[in-house]
């Protein structure tokens, strides 16, 4: 049963290949503003109203995996994301821009759909969480390799190479998993809850609790480029690589925490914990926004890493919920839910900083408190 390591391998590279994207477009925030002629609040914009076409699609892609195989999902649909980041490259207006990323969150969303469910498919309840975590570290190393190479790209060719770049990953990924991926074997447990994830009420307090986790999130991934750019005078390409080191430790945190959680046997309570320390670290970056960044990164870049940590108990709670045969939906459901967020977080968090970064970053600290107060009746998850 090697092969089932290919199929983690392959997953974890077609979720990354998307989640350099959104990640990426976010370490060269300043650059995109520039072009653009964009404030903070339009870049807020920007990443919140773009995230709607995962809104969209992400269920659709996860009921297509449940149906159809992950192969073509992950195929058809990182496909279409770098056709579509390839017109992106040709846009000249914020609006143009707007539609254009709105349609590669819609296409992208098919690798969150697909990839988690491929690992489903092949991986135990025992490894499920190590291997589901080591999934979900797609995105912090996504997000790390596109802030350490997307700043030098755009310097050299401008935002429309970092498009083509972006779209030239994609494309790599499509054929990968076109080429590697294939239909788990039958397990026991496939009989166990195979009900629908819509209506099982765990999986919606699950979902709302991780939205409410996910502001603070946000707050760091998609804002810590532009805070320390605009904010702190610090330069693009230094200002990305807090943000690749904050990839890094939420990607350890994210292997470490799914491994905790297959010893355990639960993946809530540590999620739960997570939640609570992100809650302060935040409230400390709130407090420090204003420090010496001698003290003001170090506190970046724990709260970003305790922000990518809990991603993957809670990708592996919700498929686990429904069951193998349903985990296409659990995982499309709730990654809708999360993208919800997304469009609302980055619009509402711009807003307030354009006013004042440090209490921009003090709401943000209360919604990971919120969310592991909401989790509390799934404790023995």
């Amino acid at each position: 049963m090697r092969y089932r390591w290919v199929v983690l391998a392959v997953g974890t590279f077609a979720a990354a290949g998307y989640a350099a994207v959104p990640l990426g477009l976010a370490a060269i925030a300043p650059e995109l503003a520039d072009a653009y002629d964009l404030s903070v609040e339009r870049v807020g914009l920007l990443f919140g109203i773009s995230a709607l076409g995962q809104v969209l699609l992400l269920l659709p892609w996860g009921l297509a995996a449940d149906h159809f195989g992950e192969r073509l999902v992950i195929s058809l649909g990182l496909s279409a994301t770098a056709a579509a980041l390839a017109v992106t490259s040709a846009t000249e207006s914020f609006v143009t821009l707007l539609l254009a990323l709105t349609a590669v969150a819609g296409f992208g969303a098919a690798a969150a759909a697909g990839s988690g469910r491929a690992v489903m498919q092949w991986f135990a309840r025992s490894e499920r969480g190590l291997a589901l975590g080591i999934r979900q570290t797609a995105i912090p190393l996504g997000g790390a390799a596109a802030a350490l190479t997307l700043p030098a790209v755009t310097a050299a060719g401008g935002v429309d190479a970092a498009f083509l770049t972006l779209a030239g990953v994609c494309l790599a990924c499509a054929i990968a998993g076109a080429v590697a991926l294939r239909e788990g074997p039958a397990h026991e447990d496939d009989l166990q809850e195979l009900g629908r994830p819509l209506r099982d009420r765990r999986i919606w307090i699950l979902c709302i609790g991780s939205a409410f986790v996910l502001v603070a999130q946000i707050a760091i991934m998609n804002f810590v480029v532009l805070f320390l750019h605009d904010s702190r005078g610090v330069g693009t390409a230094r200002a990305a690589a807090v943000l690749a080191g904050v990839q890094v430790i939420g990607g350890v945190l994210r292997v470490a925490g799914g491994r905790w959680s297959d010893r355990r046997g639960r993946r809530v309570p540590l999620f739960r914990r997570l939640a609570f320390a992100l809650a302060a670290a935040m409230t400390a970056v709130a407090v420090l926004a204003n420090a010496s960044l001698w003290v003001l990164v170090p506190v970046l870049l724990v709260a970003g890493g305790l922000g990518m940590s809990w991603n993957g108990l809670s990708f592996t709670a919700a498929a686990e919920i429904a069951g193998r045969r349903r985990a296409g939906a659990a995982v499309g459901f709730q990654q809708t839910v999360l993208a919800v967020g997304s469009v609302i977080t980055p619009i509402a968090f711009a807003a307030v900083a354009a006013a004042s970064w440090p209490v921009a970053f003090a709401v943000a600290a209360v919604c990971p408190a919120v969310g592991a107060l909401v989790l509390r009746p799934l404790a023995d998850l």
